[in-house]
């Protein structure tokens, strides 16, 4: 999982005292097919942050990873809390995507304006942890 590249996967796991999980295809330590037993499991399936890449790839119905295989499955809300670079977010692509998104309704939180990654102020900013907390309480 790329995101590992930024934060190894025990922090969460430290932190949340649960399992985390990131492989699509490994030897499951009980019998279930992992990415629909979590999506059964799932009150509620948040992205954040979510790509512009991951974004598209629910979009289009791709089914390559843990993640999106979840989202597909899953029957709960699906909340995105989008982060990327304002020229990315600005894409029409990308914003046909979110339109077609929340056409079949999942529910977007942000993204709001702020210092980027690159150093540029713009509109791409992952929303703030307070915000995110308060739709994920009202979505449950």
């Amino acid at each position: 999982m790329k995101a590992e590249r930024f934060t190894h996967p025990i922090v969460f796991q430290s932190l949340s005292a649960n399992k985390v999980y990131g492989k699509l295809f490994t030897v499951p330590e009980t019998w279930n097919i992992e990415h629909i037993a979590l999506a059964e499991k799932a009150d509620l399936v948040l992205i954040a942050p979510a790509t512009a890449n991951i974004i598209a790839k629910i979009a289009a119905g791709i089914c390559d990873d843990l993640l999106t295989c979840v989202v597909s499955a899953a029957k709960s809300p699906v909340l995105i809390a989008p982060a990327m670079n304002t020229n990315m977010y600005e894409n029409k692509i990308t914003q046909a995507n979110v339109k077609k998104l929340r056409t079949l309704g999942y529910r977007f939180i942000g993204p709001r304006k702020g210092r980027l990654a690159c150093g540029a102020t713009g509109v791409g900013c992952l929303a703030e942890v307070e915000e995110i907390v308060k739709e994920v309480k009202k979505s449950l």
